[in-house]
């Protein structure tokens, strides 16, 4: 396990790349797909990695939480060399109740989460909808539980909670971009 954080290719304000990815569910999701949806959070994340294993639960009560807000998992891992983060267990992560997003979709070549500037799983980026365009509003950790056996000083999830808060409002996220810690990418052609 290669641990690594997030950095981006994305800045504050920046347009959402678009994707056309197949979900857990048999669908084919675009950005569009969320469009009656004030804000977006997109997280790149996997089934082995521990530090993404640790935030389900989190990303979980979000989903929950914020009517508002879609959560959508992207997994972008190598499945031949990491048969765990195959489609296949995706859905019975879906299925079993493991992973309750809104949706989570598979990134078979990584190009998505090359186009996001992703490193590590889990990485966060949460966008505003603004002029019928997706527009980065935070990109930063969930919460301050970096590693996986450890507790954050407030709700899981409570940083991405508060950026989501404000997008809502229509306020600019006042918290700092503070990277995301999670294991590096598993790139499919390395």
């Amino acid at each position: 396990m290669v641990q690594a954080e997030s950095g981006s290719e994305l800045t504050r304000g920046d347009s959402a790349p678009e994707f056309r990815l197949d979900g857990t569910d048999g669908a084919t999701h675009s950005l569009d797909s969320f469009a009656d949806n004030d804000a977006l959070l997109v997280v790149f994340t996997c089934n082995h990695c521990p530090y993404a294993k640790a935030k389900f639960d989190a990303l979980n009560d979000i989903a929950a939480a914020y009517d508002d807000c879609a959560v959508v998992g992207i997994n972008p891992n190598d499945a031949e060399e990491y048969p765990e983060d195959s489609y296949a267990r995706m859905c019975e992560l879906t299925n079993d109740g493991t992973v309750a997003y809104d949706a989570y979709l598979r990134d078979d070549d990584a190009s998505v989460a090359r186009a996001y500037g992703a490193v590590c799983t889990p990485d966060p980026f949460l966008f505003r909808r603004e002029d019928e365009e997706w527009r980065l509003a935070y990109h930063g950790r969930l919460d301050d539980a970096l590693n996986p056996s450890d507790d954050p000083s407030g709700d899981p999830g409570f940083e991405a909670g508060q950026a989501i808060d404000s997008v809502l409002a229509g306020e600019t996220v006042s918290l700092d971009d503070n990277p995301s810690r999670g294991c590096s990418i598993k790139w499919p052609d390395e």
